[in-house]
């Protein structure tokens, strides 16, 4: 198995560790050499970020993660060679080998969370595994047996990180189960319906008795002559490699990825999907639900109005509901839903079911598009697959919408609180196969954002080296538009998941950023700020960027909204934790986490910034950009004469608001006002609503005192378009 040569190292591994159970201080002394020695950032594996305890699936978990690069992993893999004196050699490839999501990376849960026997339980589980793998008694047998129920149910865990586990340590022996294998057994079609219909079916945290029946199982068919893979090794590459392709297919046709995603911190990019949280209300008091469990579906009525992608629009659904169902309803909520239904919910979005106004039942990952299946007798003809991941009942956080279904994705807060019911349960889905993004890199900033190569590449290395930016400039210079795709381009993809946007205003404070008090029903609670999360969020992923973006930063009060974080968020304190204000708890602004925030130099109305403050970001001037060489090709392939005497007027007149006393270059007029425009949409009609509307209003508050020169002005740029 040359192809497997990873296989020798891990269960020398896998061996050596045994040696830890009995006192696991040198263990863990030996974990923060190796990322001090590397120079690598060491995740977060417990909530201070101090290590106390470890177990050894953990430990193989600093290698094997999603978003790891290879050479990080043969980083962190040869210090430990070095470390525990092992004979193996560092593999060529890791082909077969399953990884944790970044989100989930521990076998534990953080302090205080953990039981006190916790990390005990994982020792004694493994210890166990290591003995069956190397005898397979009954004895043996029993007793990893009796460990994989414990630890299976343990908080965080579950059968996908418990098996990966097993795999790591002895993967000729153990089968790995998680949500990529699973697939691929269960509901491929690539294993024989036979072998399928007598495997146990897997439904929450399995025992221990299903996995090793199913392992049993697999292995008899794997060495049965009649499967082209012959061990679990082989099993598990086919798995990874043929649901690859089956994504790749479903992303071309539109349809469900085998896995669904996380949910997104950005705001929406033009060609990047988001997550969407919907409530959704199984028939009446949900008397379909059963049926639609059972069936992996979703479906909504209305189905005598045939199949809703006939419609061009809500309006001509409302139409046809009237002419069906009568004229004396408005159907203004019926076919606000139904347009949903069918053309903008889509695969991976979350659904949570209701029954009735107090409780929810269920919750799903949207995995099909939308389709009209006539064969139904109910009217509930409008259907899309769901995999369900939870059946039961859970108390609704207050009233719910009577609505069928609804859209509740920008209440966050909401959101927040459904996603809690499920919290416990949701720490078990690895996510394995994680939402593809659109690669973005320096070429696309250049091509979207009309800036030079060498003011570009001055721009990366401020940021890199300073972390906090503020991207300043006049009207119309594209800084929000500049700060997103500077973000996505150090990132090399649009994921939209590592950036944050919020916009500071005079109301912002201390509590909407960090945290504090809000009052609820009953009283008072501590909720956590968005500035928070997100460092949250970003320390358990410790090898890729986020990116918090502040719009209009000399807005707020930011004494007051940065509060104690003044000091954490220089470069030399990353990762120095601080007591939090309204928390026992120590908190710390992680190294990973870039802060670019945007301030328009033309408002006379703001402040200063705080002098404290501004010692801590880099400040970059961002200006029109009418004489890159992206502007340029954009002009060019306008091909419009009016365009061209306009732009030439507004380089005019730019000259002339720099060269005042009493504005500046900060007052310059943007390029921006003039992008997104084509051939149709440059004629002198299009560019003169510009002008009145747009520019001379802007040069009246410019000189509100001269108005002789704001009539001489407005009198130039009218008569270019002509």
């Amino acid at each position: 198995m040359a192809q497997y040569e990873w296989i020798p190292l891990y269960k020398e591994i896998a061996q050596k560790l045994l040696q830890f159970y009995g006192d696991r201080r040198p263990l863990v002394q030996l974990v923060n050499d190796i990322f001090a020695e590397t120079g690598l950032n060491m995740p977060k594996l417990e909530q201070n970020s101090q290590l106390v305890d470890i177990d050894p699936f953990t430990v193989f978990g600093l290698f094997n993660k999603s978003s790891m690069r290879e050479d990080k992993r043969r980083k962190i893999l040869a210090a430990l060679l070095q470390k525990l004196e092992i004979s193996a050699d560092l593999p060529a490839n890791f082909d077969g080998i399953p990884v944790l999501n970044n989100q989930n990376a521990t076998f534990y849960y953080f302090l205080p969370g953990r039981g006190k026997d916790d990390i005990e339980d994982l020792w004694i589980f493994y210890t166990g595994a290591m003995r069956y793998a190397v005898e397979k008694s009954e004895c043996s047998k029993s007793c990893v047996a009796k460990s994989f129920d414990v630890v299976v149910n343990k908080k965080g865990n579950g059968n996908s990180k418990i098996t990966m586990g097993l795999y790591w340590i002895a993967p000729d022996v153990y089968l790995n189960l998680d949500s990529r294998n699973e697939w691929y057994l269960y509901e491929s079609g690539k294993m024989p319906q036979e072998l399928v219909a007598v495997l146990p079916k897997i439904d929450g945290k399995m025992s221990a008795e299903q996995y090793f029946e199913i392992a049993d199982k697999v292995q008899s068919y794997l060495e049965s002559g009649k499967c082209p893979q012959h061990n679990f090794a082989e099993l598990s590459t086919e798995a990874w490699r043929y649901s690859q392709q089956v994504n790749e297919e479903k992303k071309t046709a539109g349809d469900a990825p085998l896995q669904a995603v996380m949910e997104p911190t950005a705001m929406p990019d033009e060609n990047v999907d988001t997550v969407h949280y919907w409530l959704y209300a199984p028939g009446n008091g949900a008397d379909k639900w059963e049926e639609f469990y059972q069936k992996g579906i979703m479906a909504i009525g209305w189905g005598e109005i045939g199949d809703l992608k006939q419609f061009a629009s809500k309006e001509a659904m409302k139409e046809r509901m009237k002419a069906v169902y009568g004229q004396n309803l408005s159907y203004r909520n019926a076919a606000h839903a139904t347009w949903q239904f069918a053309n903008e919910m889509k695969p991976g979005d979350i659904v949570f079911v209701k029954k009735g106004r107090n409780q929810i039942i269920g919750r799903g990952v949207v995995e099909s598009a939308y389709r009209f299946d006539a064969s139904r007798t109910d009217t509930y003809n409008n259907i899309r697959d769901v995999k369900w991941t939870h059946h039961g009942e859970w108390q609704h956080p207050g009233q719910a919408v009577l609505k069928t279904l609804t859209d509740v994705t920008s209440y966050t807060e909401y959101v927040e609180k459904l996603n809690a019911l499920f919290a416990d349960d949701l720490n078990d889905e690895p996510e394995e196969v994680e939402k593809t993004y659109p690669p973005y890199g320096e070429d696309d900033f250049l091509q979207d954002v009309f800036m030079q190569q060498e003011d570009y590449e001055k721009l990366v290395d401020i940021l890199k080296i300073k972390k906090n930016i503020i991207l300043q400039g006049a009207p119309g210079v594209g800084k929000t538009y500049a700060a997103k795709r500077l973000a996505y381009s150090i990132m090399g993809e649009k994921d939209v998941e590592r950036v944050m946007m919020v916009q500071f205003h005079q109301s912002y404070s201390y509590e909407d950023f960090i945290m504090g008090y809000r009052p609820t029903a009953t009283g008072f609670e501590l909720k956590k700020g968005v500035f928070y999360n997100f460092c949250k969020k970003a320390e358990i992923d410790t090898d890729r960027a986020y990116f918090f973006i502040i719009d209009e930063i000399n807005r707020g009060n930011l004494s007051k909204i940065f509060g104690e974080l003044f000091m954490l968020i220089e470069n030399d304190k990353r990762g120095i934790p601080l007591q939090l204000l309204y928390a026992d708890e120590k908190f710390s602004v992680p190294r990973n986490a870039y802060l670019i925030g945007m301030m328009n130099t033309a408002d006379r109305s703001l402040a200063m910034l705080d002098y404290a403050l501004r010692r801590r970001f880099a400040f970059v001037d961002l200006k029109p950009g009418f004489e890159t060489e992206g502007f340029r090709a954009y002009q060019e392939e306008l091909q419009s004469d009016a365009f061209d005497r306009l732009i030439a007027c507004v380089l005019r007149l730019n000259a002339a608001i720099a060269a005042d006393e009493s504005l500046g270059e900060g007052f310059c007029i943007g390029h921006s006002y003039f992008c997104n425009r084509t051939k149709e949409t440059t004629d002198a009609e299009h560019l003169n609503a510009i002008v009145e509307y747009e520019l001379i209003p802007l040069l009246r508050e410019y000189w509100f005192d001269e108005p002789e020169k704001v009539r001489d002005w407005a009198g130039k740029l009218r008569s270019a378009i002509r």
